[in-house]
């Protein structure tokens, strides 16, 4: 059965969840799936939400794609803190459950890093594990990438490690490990759940993406398994 709700996650923060999210919500939209993105948790700004609902076609608000939002640039939990604010984890997955209701598959981008604390008591991991969602991990491709993948890996809920992608996605200026990584990192994980992105910058065009033939190859590759 195809899983209907994709967590997307990273090794850490501004390692290119959102352009992913984003860009494979366009794609499985192109596919004829009825499909949208969320972010329930964010802090620093509304960029990223903003985005995600851009490329889900507008068929959700901005509050229904992120309902809990906060002004500074650090972990939610702390963003929320310093507003006298609380979020915790049955109401963010309440919201989560009502839109997967809605749609086929739901993709939710978590924020920073897999262990990053969101609300009171709950992080990534634990809203990924109430909600049984398949892991899509992104990284920066670039040396120190498969330490930190497998770590990731490695403190996913379990029985998820098996369902889990990896995303290598590789930063502006690529070095020597680059190209070296992904074969590196299939000793350890199954080859065929390892995929590679060339450096997107953050002014994301989708017709020059979506033409791009290896971006489009890799996301067709990525979507078809959901």
């Amino acid at each position: 059965m195809r899983p209907t709700i994709v967590f997307v996650t990273g090794t850490d923060t501004g390692v290119g969840k959102t352009v992913l999210t984003a860009l494979l919500t366009r794609c499985l939209r192109e596919r004829g799936l009825n499909v949208a993105a969320l972010k329930p948790v964010c802090s620093g700004g509304r960029d990223d939400a903003r985005l995600l609902r851009t490329a889900s076609g507008g068929v959700l608000s901005l509050d229904e794609i992120n309902p809990w939002h906060f002004r500074a640039p650090v972990a939610p939990f702390l963003a929320a803190r310093r507003e006298r604010k609380r979020v915790k984890l049955s109401p963010v997955v309440a919201h989560l459950r009502s839109m997967q209701k809605r749609f086929e598959v739901l993709l939710i981008e978590g924020a920073g890093g897999l262990l990053s604390p969101l609300g009171d008591d709950f992080d990534s991991r634990d809203l990924m594990t109430s909600l049984r969602a398949t892991p899509v991990i992104v990284g920066w491709n670039r040396l120190g990438a498969v330490n930190q993948v497998l770590l990731t890996l490695e403190a996913l809920p379990h029985g998820m490690t098996a369902r889990a992608r990896v995303v290598l996605m590789s930063p502006p200026g690529p070095d020597t490990s680059t190209g070296t990584n992904a074969g590196l990192l299939a000793e350890h994980f199954d080859r065929k759940r390892i995929f590679q992105l060339p450096w997107l910058d953050g002014h994301l065009d989708w017709a020059r993406e979506s033409g791009n033939s290896p971006v489009r190859k890799t996301l067709e590759r990525l979507a078809s398994e959901f």
